[in-house]
């Protein structure tokens, strides 16, 4: 078993996916998207699945849209983060 292939936080899943949503990688070099994605999971619970069917069958509908508002709330939270660092490629 490989645990880094086998096992991983969901959290990571949704927040790239509201990145995307919103085009945050097109406002950061590779270098501060990185650190922008670290300051964001570090304010998020981990929830460590093996399948992504696992959180569709065990998850509530009102569980899901709770986890997709903690990471807008921690996207949030880096975007202010990083703003006051002045690393953005504004």
């Amino acid at each position: 078993m490989k645990l880094h292939d086998d096992i991983h936080n969901y959290y990571e899943k949704l927040l790239i996916d509201e990145i995307e949503k919103q085009k945050i990688e097109a406002k950061y070099d590779n270098d501060t998207l990185a650190d922008f994605c670290c300051t964001a999971l570090n304010q998020l619970p981990s929830r460590y699945i093996r399948f992504e069917v696992d959180m569709a069958f065990y998850s509530s509908q009102s569980e899901r849209l709770e986890m997709e508002q903690r990471v807008r709330d921690a996207i949030e939270f880096a975007t202010a983060a990083v703003a006051k660092r002045g690393n953005s490629d504004d």
